[in-house]
């Protein structure tokens, strides 16, 4: 599997952005669009994000005259499964029982959430 870099708080919000819109490489100007009803960024400060991502290769771009088209290298779903592994290796110390026990304890679950859980269950133990 390749490897997936680490992705702050702020560049993984450009990159649902550009999750969104996989299918069409998005400029620099439409992604600062796409998140300046969500962030009081300045274009700059997305810019530069786009600029991180592209050294951490979380994405590259196409050149067409003077305008940069950007997509990602990595999917959302690689991105989440690495977050989810380091969080459950730096919180809980890899082990995923104390965590899944905990989270349990503390949230309210609907029935249709018990049930759900349940079913999932079931299924690991066939």
């Amino acid at each position: 599997m390749k490897s997936v870099p680490h992705i702050s708080d702020a560049e993984w919000e450009v990159m649902k952005v550009l999750w969104a819109r996989a299918k069409t490489p998005c400029t620099a100007n439409e992604v600062i669009e796409a998140l300046e009803h969500q962030t009081d960024w300045k274009p700059k400060t997305v810019r530069t994000l786009l600029n991180r991502l592209a050294q951490k290769q979380a994405i590259s771009y196409s050149q067409e005259n003077r305008v940069y088209a950007y997509f990602p290298l990595v999917s959302e779903d690689e991105c989440v499964r690495y977050e989810t592994e380091s969080f459950l290796k730096r919180i809980y110390g890899g082990a995923f029982k104390p965590m899944l026990v905990n989270f349990l304890k503390e949230e309210k679950l609907s029935p249709e959430e018990i049930k759900e859980l349940k079913s999932i269950l079931d299924d690991k133990t066939k």
